[in-house]
């Protein structure tokens, strides 16, 4: 039997992930899978930066638009769905690729999740409360004293994974961070991770083109759409949230834009602190393609 391979291709937002991952899987004549949580969501496409219809066209994707923003979906879930569908594409395909910006689904994937502790009873249940009388920062600044080192990495707007990380740390005693560090899961593939970052202020500059491009594209309008629905965790995620405060009528349009754009370079930010802390990661930078090609020749016995 050969040798079963899945290359991840990651990084913060905005940084070329789509071509590339298209660019590889149409050499090894092969599929992709998505592992942005945020592009699973059928309702939600622009402000997720979805491949377009042309890109979705060149290669076959799974995990995009996959799900409502009505279902609950765990990254266990991801772990469990994700592995099933390496498992039936290695059945047809030596080399498998997966994309995205999302470090814990990654992680998921490669690793395998950690074992957390079940959490008190009608815990949940009172962060929730806290959150829906006293907004996210609160809850933020206990999780940054309980566990400083999580409170790094997070993903500062997701009320949903603070809560979850907060449930860990009051229910053990413990933080958040000292369940992660647990003995790697085996898998029947080898990873191979490409984490792609350039220049900063070349990345923030991208990042500002594309929340402009966003706009031009219908943004305003999906998320009025979407407003009616804005308490689903699915959407508390940056580019709505902050159009859902403009139709609240907290800030004018074009603060919402600059928050946008703000906390979408504070995100890619936070995706680098993730991927850094893997000792497994190669950084490249995708102005640089021959540098990921010959590195990919010296793992996989490419055939041209």
């Amino acid at each position: 039997m050969n040798k079963k391979y899945l290359i991840i291709i990651a990084g913060p937002t905005a940084i070329g992930k789509t071509s590339l991952s298209i660019d590889i899987a149409k050499h090894f004549h092969t599929e992709i899978l998505s592992c942005d949580s945020r592009q699973f969501f059928k309702e939600m496409s622009i402000g997720t930066a979805v491949p377009n219809k042309e890109e979705l066209a060149q290669v076959p994707h799974h995990f995009i638009h996959n799900l409502s923003i009505q279902n609950e979906y765990s990254v266990g879930m991801f772990e469990r769905d994700v592995l099933l569908k390496i498992e039936e594409l290695h059945q047809k395909f030596d080399v498998l690729v997966m994309v995205g910006g999302s470090g814990l689904y990654v992680d998921a994937v490669c690793r395998g999740l950690d074992d957390f502790p079940r959490a008190t009873e009608g815990l949940r249940d009172e962060l929730n409360k806290r959150f829906s009388e006293e907004g996210l920062e609160p809850l933020e600044q206990q999780l940054k004293e309980l566990d400083p080192e999580y409170h790094k990495t997070v993903d500062k707007a997701n009320p949903h994974r603070i809560i979850r990380a907060l449930e860990v740390c009051l229910t053990s005693g413990h933080s958040f961070s000292s369940f992660r560090k647990k003995q790697i899961a085996n898998r029947p593939f080898e990873t191979l991770k490409i984490i792609l970052n350039r220049d900063r202020e070349l990345l923030y500059e991208r990042i500002n083109l594309r929340v402009d491009l966003m706009f031009e594209e219908g943004l305003l309008e999906e998320a009025k759409k979407l407003y009616p629905q804005r308490e689903l965790n699915a959407l508390q995620t940056v580019g709505y949230k902050e159009l859902f405060n403009y139709f609240d009528g907290g800030i004018d349009l074009e603060t919402a834009i600059s928050e946008i754009k703000k906390n979408t370079r504070r995100y890619a930010k936070r995706q680098l602190t993730w991927f850094r802390r893997d000792p497994e990661t190669v950084f490249f930078n995708p102005e640089e393609p021959n540098e990921i090609w010959n590195y990919l020749k010296e793992r996989i016995k490419i055939s041209d």
